[in-house]
């Protein structure tokens, strides 16, 4: 789903017109960035964690050359899903041997 089909179902679940619906995505989308920025968490408890982590400096080999690279110390977003959210995705979903995800 991409975000305008998110807006749709969000109008269409909310009864709120589509710009309301995107209006408000947008604003808890960049209340979301806005926390992150301030290296502060976003907890919504059955849903997840939205965080900040620090990746340290380190050194990897090319597989095509062989050549050592170095790469360096970054800031990455991330979300850790809820509990709640966990058991409903392995209770709805399965995976099959090839790796696909697909209905029960």
């Amino acid at each position: 789903m991409n975000k305008g089909e998110f807006v749709d179902r969000l109008a269409d679940s909310t009864n709120l017109t589509k710009k309301d619906a995107r209006n408000l995505l947008d604003s808890v989308l960049n209340l979301i960035q806005t926390t992150l920025l301030q290296g502060e968490e976003v907890k919504l408890v059955g849903f997840g964690k939205f965080g900040v982590r620090a990746r340290k400096a380190s050194s990897r080999i090319n597989p095509q050359t062989k050549e050592p690279i170095h790469v360096d110390a970054k800031v990455v977003p991330l979300f850790k899903p809820g509990k709640e959210l966990r058991r409903e995705i392995e209770k709805h979903l399965k995976v099959s041997l090839r790796g696909d995800v697909k209905r029960k």
